[in-house]
């Protein structure tokens, strides 16, 4: 570990130490400090006190403090426990007085506690501060000497980026890096002021040095900034270079850039790019400041690597518009391995205009119809009547997509259309598809209870082979009309519907199948389906939430009208949902021979659960099984 780092590291213990030692047994003290005045609170710096109080006391002065602390608070700038504490107070406050205190103590201190106060010279951005740095990027230690060149990178001013400039060649290779970062820093700072040329120079001047890549990356990205519309070939060639690091900050630097010539150069530079490189450029087109060259993306999607035309044809999805639909469709048409990017493009496009042109397509579709039924239903625009002619295609992948987009976009008004496909398809192969296109677009109806009813009514009048398949679709709708539908059936007469009903209800997911189960147990058909129903109750009495006193009912309604067998598995009921209703139901059962040891093994189950449950272990002391 650096030392630096142990530093860092030795004083935030002493720091949490001292602030641990002022909470725990100076606390009125602490409660005290916050209404304390400032005068008060230099006293405390200048007495005895701990280095925690004191270290509080910096803490409010920071906040609250004025420059009449600053003779005090810099006293500490050379205790090893509290100078990091005095040097927050010192920035927060900053101002002139500040400033002189820290730049009188690096001429005193040395080490570390130089390194901490040098590094507050740069966050304060002292211009004062300049010779005095300047003179420690030869100190000895190099932490300190590093320090000093990061700390006058952030000062960024021209006498501070001429100090940096001057002393790097002469760096040691210790502080050679620090040197060049630190005048990087100063001329990103000399730019923004507008003095670009000398930016340039200094920039050039660490590129062409012996300093770690970085280094390198930092400045070139510089350079071209610097340099404006000149510095685009100065980009480009980063673009060809072997180093990935350059490759990427001439990619990252095109996106900074605002240059009306830049866009070409990079278009230009695709063309001799490898395949992947050629991708990325691509995309850093769509990122260039200003609108896109939608012109350019579109013949880039058109021709060259496959590599580059996916990534065209994904960028215009981010930043396409209605001119790009016709292109996008050609492309599909001429690249089928492109199909699935430019139907996903085309769904992502934001321009709302495309809208109207796909729907204005879709009537004299011919090759790209199926691509257009697919990004209809994606979009979710409503061509009902459009997509109904489509199911009429002699084509199966037309037909299947027309009905997956009707299943995407079909309006409740409008459902019936779909319906009927499903009662009368036009072809009996059509007819899973078109039953996964109502249930899509079933349980994405607003008012679902007019949804189960349409759908209900169907059922009496349609075919054997799609009843089961409505009905199933009815059930994914759920509500109140979609179970008086499943207990119609469930109390039928027809087989195959009684037993997809029964089915269906046994996978229900609310709570108020509950009672329909039970009627449909005591009431319906003594056949093999009879079984499903109480089975299903049973399920809901042990997997849904609801109030142990309504659990315990329902397990005693079991319990008074099913086999031994169903009698059983309540006992599952009274390991996993224990209450003292549930304990006392297990007790009593014990009476019972064929239920004891089920009983029996569910009350030791139930025990640990209800271990901190007074009422519980009443019942179990008095039936002595506590």
């Amino acid at each position: 570990m650096k030392l630096s780092n142990l530093f860092l590291v030795r004083t935030a213990l002493l720091q949490v130490a001292f602030i641990a030692a002022s909470l725990t047994s100076q606390l009125t003290f602490g409660q005290a400090l916050t209404q304390t005045s400032e005068p008060d609170l230099i006293k405390i710096l200048t007495s005895d006190s701990e280095g925690g109080e004191k270290a509080m006391a910096c803490k409010r002065l920071a906040v609250y403090g004025s420059t009449a602390c600053i003779p005090e608070v810099s006293k500490l700038l050379s205790n090893p426990q509290l100078a990091s504490w005095a040097r927050i107070t010192l920035e927060a406050i900053a101002g002139d007085e500040s400033k002189s205190a820290l730049r009188e103590a690096a001429g005193k201190l040395d080490g570390l506690l130089l390194v901490g106060v040098v590094n507050s010279l740069g966050n304060l951005r002292d211009a004062a501060a300049v010779e005095v740095l300047s003179a420690k990027l030869k100190d000895s230690n190099a932490e300190v000497a590093s320090a000093a060149a990061l700390a006058l990178g952030r000062i960024g001013n021209e006498p501070s980026l001429a100090a940096l400039r001057g002393f790097m060649p002469q760096a040691a290779p210790a502080i050679l890096s620090a040197v060049a970062e630190g005048c990087v820093h100063a001329a990103e700072q000399i730019m923004k002021s507008g003095n670009s040329a000398l930016a340039t120079e200094a920039f050039d001047e660490v590129r062409s040095a012996k300093v770690p890549d970085q280094r390198v990356v930092e400045a070139t990205r510089g350079a071209i900034l610097a340099r404006g519309d000149a510095g685009i070939p100065l980009l480009v060639e980063q673009l060809r270079s072997p180093n990935r690091k350059l490759f990427a900050v001439g990619l990252q630097t095109a996106r900074e850039m605002s240059s009306t010539q830049l866009g070409p150069a990079l278009i230009a530079e695709i063309a001799s790019s490898t395949p992947e490189r050629g991708s990325a450029i691509v995309q850093a087109l769509a990122e260039l400041p200003g609108k896109p060259d939608l012109s350019a993306l579109q013949n880039l999607a058109q021709s060259g690597s496959k590599e580059v035309r996916l990534a065209a044809v994904t960028v215009l999805g981010r930043v396409g518009d209605v001119t790009c639909v016709g292109s996008l469709l050609k492309i599909a048409k001429q690249n089928p391995d492109l199909g699935a990017s430019v139907r996903a493009a085309l769904v992502a496009m934001p321009d709302d205009n495309v809208n109207a042109e796909l729907l204005k397509k879709l009537p004299s579709a011919s090759d790209d119809k199926l691509i257009l039924l697919e990004v209809v239903g994606l979009r979710q625009l409503e061509a009902t009547d459009e997509l109904v002619k489509s199911v009429d295609s002699a084509e199966e992948s037309i037909r299947s997509a027309a009905l997956q987009s009707l299943g995407q976009t079909v309006p409740q008004g409008k459902l019936a259309t779909l319906v009927s496909l499903v009662v009368k398809p036009k072809r009996v192969s059509d007819l899973d598809a078109a039953t996964r296109a109502l249930k899509t677009a079933a349980i994405r109806m607003p008012d679902r209870e007019a949804c189960a009813t349409t759908i209900s009514a169907a059922i009496k009048s349609a075919p054997d082979a799609a009843k089961v398949k409505l009905l199933e679709t009815v059930a994914a709708v759920g509500g109140s009309s979609a179970l008086n539908t499943m207990n119609e059936y469930a109390m039928g007469k027809d087989a195959a519907l009684r037993d997809a009903s029964t089915r269906l209800m046994g996978e229900w997911m609310t709570i108020d199948v509950a009672p329909v189960l039970m009627d449909i147990y005591t009431k319906g058909p003594k056949d093999k389906f009879q079984i499903r129903t109480i089975k299903g109750y049973i399920r809901v009495a042990r997997q849904f939430v609801m109030p142990d006193d309504q659990r315990l009912e329902m397990v005693k309604k079991v319990m008074a009208v099913a086999q031994l067998p169903e009698q059983k598995s309540l006992f599952d009921i009274v390991k996993q949902k224990p209450s003292p209703g549930l304990l006392q139901f297990a007790i009593e059962a014990m009476q019972n021979a064929d239920l004891k040891n089920d009983a029996r093994a569910a009350i030791e189950a139930a025990k640990p659960k209800l271990a901190n449950n007074p009422e519980a272990q009443k019942l179990l002391e008095k039936a002595g099984l506590k």
